[in-house]
């Protein structure tokens, strides 16, 4: 068995594991660490505990210490001078003309490098600013692009269940998210009410995908021809996914009749299980029609707003 100790730092989602050398480290206190970026300052969310050798990757860097009153004090003046850097790079930005916007600004822990975090439409020749910017602030000067999924993840928000949005409470990564997903839940394929905060699909469509997929797999489609318990062939008309049943036209003394199923009382040919790709990767032609197909559903809803207005 091998103790480990889980962090997570301010910009990152992501939980990094090291070695707790011996120290009984608890959850929620903060810790030095050593990191390809070079001493960071993390807080700890999995405590100190024993797992099998075999899931670790080695070798774990260890935790310098726990974090210090000295070390809280570094941090909070990092904070208060992150927000002067903050106001002086959108000043370059604005003297520089650049289509940029600033989302966020982090120093390191031992203030060897300051990091610019931002989006843009497209590339952005940012020389002459990071020229700008290493001569006000005297070290490394690091700008870094991001999309608009990684911008929520950092300044967070409320999503429209009322919770605090998944990605910069607590997912580590982006699951890649598609049309299908809504589809297959039976939502409304209205952009507004399928998409998040920033804009693309909701993270959150992909929480019960699975459970979905195997329900579905499990009643007909719409428009199939089933048999019934008590002897009777019908068109299925709908299906309740969660309740799994089905509503079945069926032929009753010459006179249809709309009834109302158990899956389990019914005969009919199983939904055909659609193969993935060994490699987990999306069908490139079938990716840019759902891109397409979304791009239509904005331009429709966008439409229907102006009508309105």
């Amino acid at each position: 068995m091998t103790k480990i100790v889980g962090v997570r730092f301010r910009t990152a989602g992501k939980i990094y594991y090291f070695d707790p050398k011996n120290m009984m480290i608890k959850r929620g206190e903060h810790v030095i660490v050593e990191t390809a970026r070079g001493v960071e300052y993390g807080r700890v969310v999995t405590g100190t505990r024993d797992v099998p050798e075999n899931t670790v990757i080695q070798p774990l860097k260890p935790v310098l210490r726990v974090a210090t009153a000295e070390d809280d004090e570094r941090v909070r003046r990092n904070h208060i001078r992150e927000k002067d850097a903050y106001v002086i790079c959108q000043e370059k930005i604005r003297k520089h003309k650049l289509e940029m916007k600033l989302i966020d600004v982090e120093y390191t822990f031992d203030n060897n490098k300051v990091l610019f975090y931002f989006t843009a439409d497209g590339r952005i020749d940012f020389r002459e600013l990071v020229k700008d910017l290493a001569s006000v602030f005297k070290t490394r000067i690091e700008l870094r692009q991001i999309g608009v999924r990684d911008e929520t993840k950092i300044l967070g928000g409320i999503g429209s269940c009322g919770r605090p949005l998944c990605c910069h409470s607590y997912l580590a990564e982006f699951a890649p998210v598609s049309i299908k997903m809504a589809k297959e839940q039976n939502l409304s394929l209205n952009p507004t009410k399928i998409s998040g905060v920033c804009g693309r699909l909701m993270c959150c469509l992909k929480n019960e995908e699975e459970t979905y997929e195997y329900l579905n797999s499990r009643l007909p489609n719409n428009g199939d021809f089933v048999m019934t318990v008590d002897g009777l062939k019908g068109e299925v008309q709908s299906v309740n996914v969660l309740r799994q049943t089905v509503k079945v036209l069926v032929d009753v003394d010459d006179e249809k009749e709309l009834r109302e199923y158990p899956v389990q009382e019914l005969k009919f040919r199983p939904r055909k299980k659609k193969e993935r790709r060994k490699d987990g990767r999306q069908d490139k032609e079938k990716e840019l029609a759902e891109l397409e197909e979304m791009e239509k559903m904005e331009k429709k809803e966008g439409k229907s707003r102006l009508d309105e207005d």
